[in-house]
């Protein structure tokens, strides 16, 4: 079990979490396991002031959804996996910039 200490905290992460942020951080797509964490505390951080900041919007956009799937006018999975990895490889780009 790995023990990260911060200035003002010790965190204590299960064999398995360990696990997955140990394979991140081999397989490149971070640097180190504190910069796996900050990245993740980042996300959480803008995922929380997205809800709290446009939550409406966020439930308006998902009913918009619902209706769209009910009449027919969804997407088919090989569409929506297709527009994930291009929104996915946008996303990358800003990150790196």
């Amino acid at each position: 079990m790995r023990i990260v200490e911060l200035v003002f905290v010790t965190i204590h992460l299960k064999p398995e979490l360990e696990a997955l942020i140990q394979k991140d951080v081999e397989r490149g797509a971070y640097q180190s396991v504190d910069e796996f964490v900050e990245r993740a505390v980042q996300m959480l951080h803008e995922e929380e002031a997205l809800l709290a900041n446009d939550g409406g919007v966020v439930h308006e956009k998902i009913e918009r959804a619902f209706g769209q799937f009910e009449r027919g006018e969804g997407l088919t999975p090989e569409e929506s996996r297709a527009l994930l990895q291009e929104k996915k490889a946008i996303w990358h780009k800003q990150q790196q910039a």
